[in-house]
C-alpha cells in the first residue's frame, strides 16, 4: 500500500486585499499541512496538482517560501511529485516557469508531457525531465500540462500515450489542472465528466485535479482537494484542504484533512428596514460583529478577516454615511486584519398616488411629504414641514429677503 499527500491551488504569493501578513499566510498554511499530514503521517510522496503560485513572476521572498516548505519534505525523503497550472505555467514569452526551477534544482519532480509523438518518457534523475515516474511503492503518476479550453483534446492524446507505455506498477495516477462542471456555480469552460472517461478506461486509477477551490470527489476516481486557503471571502464556505490518500492495487481511500492553520473568515449580514437612524448604524454593526466572533469562537490574537454587508433600506439620505469612517471603527474595535464593508442599501421610498386632475400645488405638497416621509428625522412631521415648505418657497418667489427665509426655515424646523 501506498499514502500520499495530494494538494492542489496553493497560490503561494496571493497579494490580494494589498496585505504583507495575508500574503504570508499561504505559506504559513502549506508550511503546516507538510508537517501535519505528509511528515506527521510519513507519506511516501506528495502530489502538488497545479498553482503552486498565485503568479508567473514572483518576488524573491515566494521563491524562498516555496524552498523552504520543500526543504523541510526533502529533509524528511518525501519525492515531491508536480504538474503546472494556469497561474505558474511559463510566462509568455519564455520557455521555463519557477516550477521548472525548483525542479532543477530537485526539490521537486516537475511531470512535462512531451508535445511530440511520444507524449510519455520515463522520469530521467539526472536530466530531470519526463512525463510519468514509476515509484517503488507501488505507483505510476502521470503529469500533464495546463490546456485551457483544449482539454477535451488533450484528454484524448493523453489516454492514447497512457495506452502505450509499457506495463508497470499496478496503481496508476494522473494529476490533471482542471475543472469540473456542476461543482461551481459562474465557472465556464469545465469539463464534463464523460469527457474524462477514456482516461478511465486506459486505467487511471486516481484522477487528481486541481484548479476549482472546492474540494469535490467523483465515483471514488476524481479527487479534488481544493485550495488549502481561501482566496476571497466567497471562498470560505467552500470545503477545502488537502487530500491523505492510500492506494494499492487501484483500489483508492481519500480523506480530506481541513484541521491545520487558515485565517478565519467571518462573513455577515446586516438588513436595515428604514426605521433605524444613522446614530444607530454603528452599535448595530457592533452587535451583529459581536455576537459572531464570540458564536464562532475567535480568539482577538487570530485576527479574522471580517466581511460585512449592509442591505436593505434607510430613512435618511444614504450618502450621510461615511462608510470609510465606520470601516476603519469597525476594524479596530474587532482587530480584524481585513475589513471588508459592502454598503448596499436603498432610500425608502414613497410614493403617494396623485389625481390625474390635481393642479401644481397639490402636486408640490405630495411630492414634499413623500420626500419627508422618507426620512426618520422628519416624517413625523411630513406634512406641516411640507405646508412650510411650500409656503417658503412661494416667499422666495415673491423677492422676501434672504433673512426673512432664514428665520422662516428656523421656525419650520422647531
Amino acid at each position: 500500500m501506498a499514502k500520499f499527500l495530494h494538494v492542489a491551488d496553493v497560490h503561494l504569493g496571493f497579494d490580494r486585499y494589498n496585505s504583507k501578513v495575508r500574503t504570508t499566510d499561504f505559506f504559513h498554511t502549506l508550511w503546516d499541512v507538510f508537517e501535519r499530514y505528509a511528515i506527521g503521517t510519513a507519506v511516501d510522496f506528495v502530489v502538488i496538482a497545479g498553482d503552486l503560485f498565485e503568479h508567473r513572476m514572483i518576488q524573491p521572498a515566494i521563491l524562498n517560501q516555496a524552498q523552504l516548505c520543500l526543504q523541510q519534505l526533502e529533509k524528511a525523503e518525501i519525492p515531491v511529485i508536480a504538474i503546472e497550472g494556469n497561474h505558474d505555467n511559463c510566462p509568455y514569452g519564455t520557455k521555463t516557469s519557477w516550477l521548472r526551477y525548483l525542479s532543477d534544482w530537485g526539490l521537486l519532480k516537475l511531470l512535462e508531457p512531451d508535445p511530440g509523438d511520444v507524449m510519455y518518457t520515463h522520469w530521467d534523475d539526472d536530466t530531470k525531465r519526463g512525463g510519468y515516474i514509476d515509484l517503488a511503492c507501488g505507483v505510476r503518476i502521470m503529469g500533464s500540462n495546463w490546456y485551457g479550453a483544449a482539454a477535451p483534446k488533450a484528454i484524448e492524446q493523453i489516454s492514447q500515450a497512457i495506452a502505450a507505455l509499457p506495463s508497470g506498477p499496478d496503481s496508476q495516477i494522473l494529476l490533471f489542472h482542471h475543472g469540473l462542471e456542476g461543482q461551481i456555480a459562474r465557472y465556464s469552460g469545465a469539463l464534463r465528466y464523460r469527457d474524462l472517461l477514456p482516461l478511465k478506461e486506459v486505467g487511471v486509477d486516481y484522477l487528481g485535479l486541481g484548479h476549482i477551490h472546492k474540494h469535490y470527489t467523483v465515483d471514488n476516481w476524481v479527487f479534488n482537494p481544493g485550495s488549502l486557503e481561501a482566496n476571497n471571502v466567497e471562498e470560505s464556505s467552500f470545503e477545502r484542504g488537502a487530500l491523505l490518500v492510500e492506494i494499492m492495487n487501484g483500489k483508492v481511500k481519500a480523506q480530506l484533512k481541513t484541521d491545520y492553520q487558515q485565517r478565519p473568515i467571518v462573513r455577515l449580514s446586516l438588513k436595515l428596514r428604514g426605521q433605524e437612524a444613522l446614530q444607530d448604524i454603528e452599535e448595530l454593526a457592533l452587535k451583529t460583529i459581536n455576537q459572531s466572533i464570540e458564536q464562532k469562537q475567535i480568539a482577538p490574537e487570530q485576527q479574522p478577516i471580517v466581511e460585512l454587508r449592509i442591505e436593505g433600506q434607510v430613512g435618511f439620505e444614504r450618502l450621510e454615511l461615511d462608510t470609510r469612517q465606520l470601516q476603519n471603527r469597525l476594524q479596530t474595535h474587532c482587530g480584524a486584519l481585513i475589513f471588508l464593508l459592502k454598503y448596499e442599501v436603498d432610500n425608502i421610498a414613497y410614493g403617494t398616488p396623485i389625481a390625474d386632475d390635481a393642479d401644481r400645488h397639490q402636486i408640490e405638497r405630495e411630492i414634499f411629504n413623500d420626500l419627508l416621509s422618507a426620512n426618520n428625522v422628519y416624517k413625523k412631521r411630513a406634512q406641516p414641514l411640507a405646508e412650510g415648505l411650500i409656503d417658503l418657497k412661494e416667499r422666495q418667489l415673491l423677492g422676501e429677503t434672504e433673512k426673512t427665509l432664514y428665520t422662516i426655515v428656523e421656525q419650520i424646523l422647531k
